[in-house]
């Protein structure tokens, strides 16, 4: 079998942009690390870290936004439906504006509530506070841009998504280095450098769906009346996809914790070995969005055997690219850490560890993709359950720390990567052999 067929060249036409994009998301975080991280005070870069900590664990819950749209947007895609296109768009970013709005109105109140479970240093939380205020201002754009980058998915506009993230996340570097730097306006600068770049990421993805719109023969009118039919499928997969979204949060977060119990040290070996992990993981959901789309599309045109192409592409390409990653962390994991922290110590307790980053790349790539599949096919429950049978799996693994230590901890992440593939996998065969990939979901 080739390496490269027709299908492998239509898969990279959407992955690689999408890696390229996704890369610059690490790229912004370490950015506004650096600008604050050199103010004349740490309790500033702790109110960030603690602010943005605040918004990630909000805005990934919300993430159901981008992965529902970008499965019933391929889907209408792949059955040439222009008013199902219409829906797709029009519904989830109503959603979205009004989630959004609901953000910015209770944000007091939410800031409140976020800042007691986070407790901790009064002086940091003040910072936490402020950088917030500002921040949450954003929840509409940010909400909407997370449809937009959907729906354009959805269609196969591969340049719209780069554009959309890689615009955004430079002119938020360049906000915060003028806001920060140049003006002096510490965390509140660094705050309203990302509010100015969604709400302006926003209006450059509204112009490139309105591009999107003509060509595909979406007319004003399906628009108008978009807003009707469908709401209660669109809720009920929102909802599992949220579930989902909340049992991959905990478990992260319970990887901080436990491993916080195991000493200062070990937080510091983590944080850079999760560095490691949290790129890989970027590339590997370039191949995720690009088989979301694609299997999106086969979903919506009912073709059997261009699913089975893109699978068997998506399989070849990232499973490639997961053992070059493999290779790379096996080869020159130690030097790649020397990078990250000049400690010494944490160097020699790091290379201990390095097994994990060697193994966790080949364990993971099939959830990514599997997860793709089935966000193509909007098969929402299933995804859910197949996270609660994973998180179980964690959960049990963790039982084992006493004994492992921190060996312990990776065992467990790598339980949990392997309990998603394995069970989407064993949904995925049986759909396939009872001819039931194809009914409603």
């Amino acid at each position: 079998m080739p390496l490269f067929t027709s299908s492998d060249k239509a898969l990279w036409r959407l992955a690689l942009p999408m890696i390229f994009s996704n890369i610059t998301v690490p790229l912004l975080g370490l950015v506004d690390t650096a600008v604050i991280g050199h103010l004349d005070s740490p309790v500033f870069l702790g109110g960030v870290a603690v602010g943005a900590t605040a918004t990630s664990f909000l805005f990934m819950l919300l993430l159901f936004l981008r992965m529902s749209t970008t499965g019933l947007t391929a889907q209408a895609f792949g059955a040439k439906n222009p008013q199902a296109l219409a829906r797709a768009l029009i519904q989830p970013l109503l959603l979205a504006l009004g989630a959004g709005v609901m953000i910015v109105l209770f944000r007091t109140p939410l800031i409140e509530l976020a800042l007691h479970i986070v407790g901790g240093n009064d002086a940091v939380l003040v910072q936490a506070r402020r950088f917030l205020e500002i921040r949450w201002l954003s929840a509409p754009a940010s909400l909407a841009n997370l449809v937009l980058l959907g729906w354009l998915l959805g269609v196969q506009y591969a340049r719209a998504p780069v554009i959309l993230l890689v615009v955004g996340n430079i002119l938020n570097i360049a906000l915060d280095l003028w806001l920060v730097m140049g003006l002096h306006m510490n965390v509140q600068g660094a705050a309203l450098a990302t509010l100015i770049a969604e709400y302006a990421t926003l209006l450059i993805g509204l112009m490139m769906v309105r591009k999107v719109l003509h060509l595909r023969g979406v007319s004003l009118d399906m628009l108008k009346q978009a807003w009707r039919g469908n709401v209660r499928r669109l809720l009920a997969l929102n909802r599992d996809i949220m579930l989902r979204s909340l049992l991959l949060q905990l478990c992260f977060g319970a990887i901080t914790v436990s491993g916080a119990r195991l000493g200062s040290d070990i937080i510091a070996v983590n944080a850079v070995l999760m560095t490691l992990l949290t790129f890989t993981a970027y590339a590997l959901d370039g191949f995720a969005y690009a088989v979301e789309a694609h299997s999106g599309q086969a979903y919506g045109a009912r073709d059997g055997s261009k699913l089975l192409d893109v699978w068997r592409a998506a399989c070849r390409q990232s499973g490639i690219v997961a053992l070059l990653f493999s290779t790379v962390y096996a080869l020159a994991g130690e030097h790649i850490v020397a990078l990250l922290t000049s400690l010494p110590q944490i160097q020699l307790l790091a290379d201990r560890y390095l097994i994990w980053q060697v193994v966790l790349p080949l364990v993971g790539v099939w959830c990514y993709l599997l997860d793709g599949m089935f966000i193509g096919a909007t098969r929402a429950a299933e995804m859910r359950n197949s996270m609660a049978v994973a998180a179980g799996g964690f959960a049990l693994t963790l039982f084992a720390l006493p004994v492992l230590g921190n060996h312990g901890l990776w065992l467990a992440l790598t339980v949990f990567l392997a309990l998603r593939g394995l069970s989407l996998s064993l949904i995925w065969r049986r759909h396939w052999r009872e001819g039931t990939w194809f009914a409603r979901s």
